[in-house]
């Protein structure tokens, strides 16, 4: 009880005022919940210098905990059996623009001298899913909050770029319905603007149907959180056993590691998730019985990035906006080209 009366003011506070985001995001989904709810927790933290220590738990809490509640909900909105039988088809150029995203986003990471916990967080978030990806790795690594709220905010930019221009790009390159949606599914980071995008080639070309095609492309990208988060632990905990060993050799003591602790067990719950919806679909359920989960797991997104943003400088953020901005645009041109080279040569185009 002591613990829900710590956390509880917080998680209220983060919860109302996700709620004009989130319908903010309905309204404009090429920006999205999370990037008005990450904003708005911004601008309060500009102008709330001294925000009362009633509500800092549960802030807290709100941006690591119920962030990976929102992951796992995301599981809801997976079937398993749709993705193998129309993902699979895609899955050539998935896997080559999620390894071309991850090779630069390192190689840009050494190249511009960044951080290396934003600099994953953006590669992550170009090559999987933008905001689902992020949120999904940002407590694997220990990623502090304004290390999330650079990487949404640089994933945010390109999203709306992206959603602005592909379709016009798509229709100047001569792309079939089949190409824009495997494009769309692959090159656009986030899923609200992979809607967008696909929504407007429709419009642009009355009964192409690219949206439902593009929509399966990025559930299969989706599906990479596993093997990324599941390696980025190895990583980490490889990180501190060297650590540990370095503190032995200087007389220290070595701590207890283990790949149980390292694990990210959401991520299991997540994949969890995903069996029971393809099993209950497959039994002949309404995927329908998942929406309000699906909802909720958008909601809960948003409250967590409005969490932090209310734990994120602003102005900090700005001042050092220009090296993770240079590392997402080319992570965003790399995997765009790749998309559209790797079509090429499949016969796709």
């Amino acid at each position: 009880m002591d613990t829900l009366k710590t956390h509880a003011p917080g998680i209220l506070l983060c919860a109302a005022l996700a709620a004009p985001c989130y319908a903010a995001g309905l309204a404009l989904p090429v920006v999205g919940g999370p990037v008005f709810g990450i904003l708005l927790g911004m601008c309060i933290a500009l102008a709330w210098r001294k925000r009362p220590q009633a509500l800092a738990k549960g802030v807290q809490f709100t941006s690591k905990k119920i962030l990976q509640y929102a992951v796992i909900l995301l599981g809801f909105g997976l079937n398993l059996g749709q993705i193998a039988q129309v993902g699979l088809q895609s899955l050539p150029v998935i896997l080559s623009t999620i390894g071309t995203s991850l090779v630069v986003g390192y190689a840009g990471y050494r190249l511009l001298d960044m951080p290396g916990k934003t600099a994953t967080l953006i590669a992550v978030g170009s090559s999987i899913c933008g905001g689902s990806a992020i949120a999904a790795t940002a407590p694997v690594i220990k990623a502090k909050d304004e290390e999330v709220a650079q990487s949404i905010s640089v994933i945010f930019l390109f999203n709306v770029v992206a959603a602005l221009i592909f379709p016009t790009l798509g229709g100047l390159l001569g792309l079939s319905n089949e190409g824009f949606g495997l494009f769309a599914g692959t090159a656009v980071n986030d899923t609200s603007s992979v809607t967008a995008a696909a929504a407007a080639w429709d419009g642009m070309h009355p009964g192409a149907n690219t949206l439902d095609q593009a929509t399966v492309v990025k559930l299969t990208r989706t599906l990479a959180i596993i093997p990324i988060t599941l390696v980025l632990a190895l990583w980490q905990l490889r990180a501190a056993k060297r650590e540990a060993a370095g503190a032995v050799q200087a007389g220290g003591a070595l701590g207890d590691f283990s790949f149980k602790r390292a694990f990210p067990l959401f991520i299991l719950w997540f994949l969890v998730a995903a069996c029971i919806t393809t099993a209950a679909t497959a039994a002949g359920a309404d995927a329908a019985v998942f929406a309000p989960l699906k909802t909720l797991s958008k909601y809960f997104i948003v409250m967590a990035m409005l969490a932090i943003g209310l734990n994120t400088d602003l102005v900090k953020l700005v001042k050092s906006g220009g090296k993770p901005i240079a590392l997402g645009a080319l992570c965003w041109v790399a995997i765009a080209a790749v998309s559209l080279l790797v079509q090429q040569l499949l016969g796709i185009w």
